[in-house]
């Protein structure tokens, strides 16, 4: 969910130089991941700065402008030396510049239902899942993961670049249900958010839990001690495609327990460049770039993420568009696309075997795993299929691409 685009190349010392480069272009790209485009401010001063700020710095983490907050892009390593780090073993990354929310009340699932697009109702106990906050055009204001907690709570967390529309919707919506006598309250959590991602996950925070891991499930969420820190929340999710948790914490202990994981050998910090070509790679959407309020689910083909109740009930924003385009054609799609040659970047034009324009990337990178370009797009409805040849226009000459299924990395969240 929730990153600014990486922009670098492949081959030899080349790749660290372009590297080196284009991450400093993050920078000004950055703030530019939600509707309105908030770009930060240059000044380091005025951005927002995580409870883990002075640590990124101590351990020589690269400081960019991200949504408003000042965020490690890469550390020593280089950015791909630390994505395939997360692939091969474990990594930490600060997302505690992502909005948390808790939603009390007895009628919490009717607001938060009248909001998204999921089936709140039907989650068991400390179970969640991944939601869109739409309009009443079908458009995509924001995703997120909305958790029903044991504790009478909703547990939502969602996209920081997002975080002013997101919080200003639900407060005129709170506002409306309490003039209707309705039951429902809203807090937003000061706590940080580190996620730990990659197969070695599980080994080195059991070492930290009384709770079972593996009874843990992806989705699914527990409060716990960890390595001694009371109260903290355990969600067995991530944006890398690997097995992984997000660890809620308090924000004066949040640096503890990085040190206590950092001291286990398989554990490295990790920033936003990696997150995002791992994120590209298993084929998870970036808000801002391959899902917007122009977009509905149906076309960014996230119809799965709306409850087959919700969709018979339609009370959930723009359902009488969305709807009805889960059974007729979209005119669009957005769909995997893969090429060799030059990388293919946001903005790309996709265009057919005879060179009209039936397109344009919306993410794009190298894949460091699997040694060729991947990127995510919308296409015309009619070339969409898995396996259709087409073309991308880089540096102003058509290259040969293919639509491709996604993810395009097999992912490995756990399931028991």
């Amino acid at each position: 969910m929730m990153w600014a685009r990486l922009l670098v190349g492949v081959g030899g010392s080349g790749l660290r130089l372009r590297a080196s480069r284009d991450l400093r272009g993050l920078l000004r790209v950055g703030g530019a991941a939600c509707a309105g485009r908030r770009q930060a401010s240059s000044g380091e001063e005025a951005l927002k700065k995580t409870p883990l700020f002075d640590f990124h710095r101590e351990q020589g983490g690269k400081m960019v402008g991200f949504a408003g907050w000042s965020m490690p892009v890469q550390y020593k390593d280089s950015h791909i030396a630390s994505h395939m780090h997360t692939r091969e073993h474990c990594s930490i990354f600060d997302v505690s510049h992502m909005l948390q929310t808790k939603v009390h009340g007895k009628d919490r699932v009717k607001f938060m239902e009248s909001l998204v697009v999921g089936d709140i109702a039907e989650l068991k106990d400390n179970q969640g899942t991944l939601s869109l906050f739409t309009t009443e055009k079908g458009g995509i204001i924001d995703d997120l993961i909305v958790t029903r907690t044991d504790q009478g709570y909703l547990y939502v967390v969602s996209n920081a670049g997002c975080a002013d529309k997101d919080s200003a919707r639900m407060k005129a919506r709170l506002a409306e249900f309490k003039a209707a006598g309705l039951d429902v309250d809203m807090e937003f959590l000061d706590e940080a958010l580190i996620a730990v991602q990659g197969p070695s996950m599980a080994q080195v925070l059991q070492q930290g839990l009384k709770e079972d891991l593996s009874k843990l499930t992806f989705m699914n969420s527990t409060l716990a001690t960890v390595f001694g820190i009371p109260g903290c929340r355990v969600t067995r999710c991530g944006y890398t495609g690997e097995d992984g948790v997000e660890i809620s914490v308090p924000a004066s202990r949040v640096v503890e327990l990085t040190e206590k994981l950092l001291s286990h050998s398989e554990v490295k910090l990790a920033g936003l460049g990696s997150r995002d070509s791992l994120r590209l790679e298993a084929g998870l959407c970036l808000y801002g770039n391959d899902i917007d309020e122009t977009t509905t689910p149906v076309e960014g083909t996230l119809v799965w993420t709306i409850g087959k109740r919700r969709r018979q009930t339609k009370d959930f924003p723009g359902a009488d568009i969305i709807v009805p385009q889960i059974k007729a054609k979209t005119a669009r799609k957005r769909v995997g696309l893969v090429s060799t040659g030059p990388p293919v970047r946001q903005h790309t034009p996709i265009l057919s075997p005879d060179g009209k324009v039936i397109g344009e990337v919306t993410s794009g990178c190298p894949s460091p795993c699997l040694k060729k370009n991947i990127a995510m797009g919308y296409v015309d409805s009619a070339f969409a299929k898995n396996g259709t040849a087409i073309q991308v226009e880089v540096r102003k000459k058509a290259v040969p691409a293919t639509v491709s299924k996604m993810p395009f990395v097999p992912t490995n969240y756990y399931s028991g």
